[in-house]
């Protein structure tokens, strides 16, 4: 039952992006259906209900459209029983530093989300119960990524949560194989600045603990050879 549900949450939530054109359509199924974040965000519960939800570096938009298109399933009964409860975002707010990423999001969602064209380094986050910062912070210096989660941590409300996906520099051939498939990736999307600031999955921790982050990890790269670990931050007790 699970198999099909996630191939029809991948149809719901890719479908808007036909308004957007091809390529916004076809790289929506393709990140939807291969890339295991989106299926892990949800099968171990780690957006909680009624979240004003800030997505950092959020591109077209996708996990705007695979949190709604959740949200609707449930509302539905289609929700598998053995997960946890569906996300029900009060508020969905995407900042993207590229613009044609932000007009295929509008164009796709109309209102249903925020979509902010802006440098995440700069760009007011406003306030958040949940931030997911999902594959960008190895894009700005150290010293930018720890200004960035000092900003993400005053963001966010009290007990409020992360959701950071990065890749473990120390992990060794699934960290090259990471950077290679990025640095395409990333090219075919038009950024032309592919310098990386990579960090040990150790340094990534520590990092948020000064925070006064608790943190947990786990593997969030099913089905992949790639060296991407999910990092869940809480404040509070």
């Amino acid at each position: 039952m699970t198999s099909q549900f996630v191939k029809q949450l991948i149809d719901t939530a890719s479908a808007p992006y036909r308004a957007a054109g091809k390529f916004a359509w076809h790289f929506a199924r393709g990140k939807l259906g291969g890339d295991p974040v989106f299926v892990g965000l949800l099968e171990h519960g780690l957006i909680g209900e009624r979240s004003r939800i800030l997505d950092i570096g959020c591109g077209q938009g996708l996990l705007a459209s695979w949190l709604l298109s959740a949200k609707a399933a449930h509302e539905k009964g289609q929700w598998p029983a053995h997960w946890p409860a569906a996300p029900s975002a009060v508020s969905i707010h995407g900042i993207e530093l590229m613009p044609r990423d932000v007009a295929r999001a509008q164009r796709a969602l109309g209102n249903a989300a925020r979509f902010t064209a802006g440098d995440m380094c700069s760009t007011d986050f406003g306030k958040a119960d949940t931030v997911v910062i999902l594959d960008v912070l190895h894009y700005v210096s150290i010293e930018a990524q720890d200004d960035v989660l000092r900003r993400v941590r005053d963001a966010l409300a009290p007990r409020g949560r992360l959701v950071l996906r990065v890749g473990d520099a120390a992990a060794g051939l699934p960290f090259l194989a990471s950077v290679w498939v990025d640095r395409i990736v990333t090219f075919v999307r038009g950024h032309r600045n592919s310098r990386m600031y990579c960090r040990p999955l150790a340094d990534w921790k520590t990092a948020l603990e000064k925070l006064g982050f608790r943190v947990r990890s786990l593997p969030m790269n099913k089905g992949t050879p790639f060296a991407n670990i999910l990092l869940v931050a809480d404040l509070g007790d």
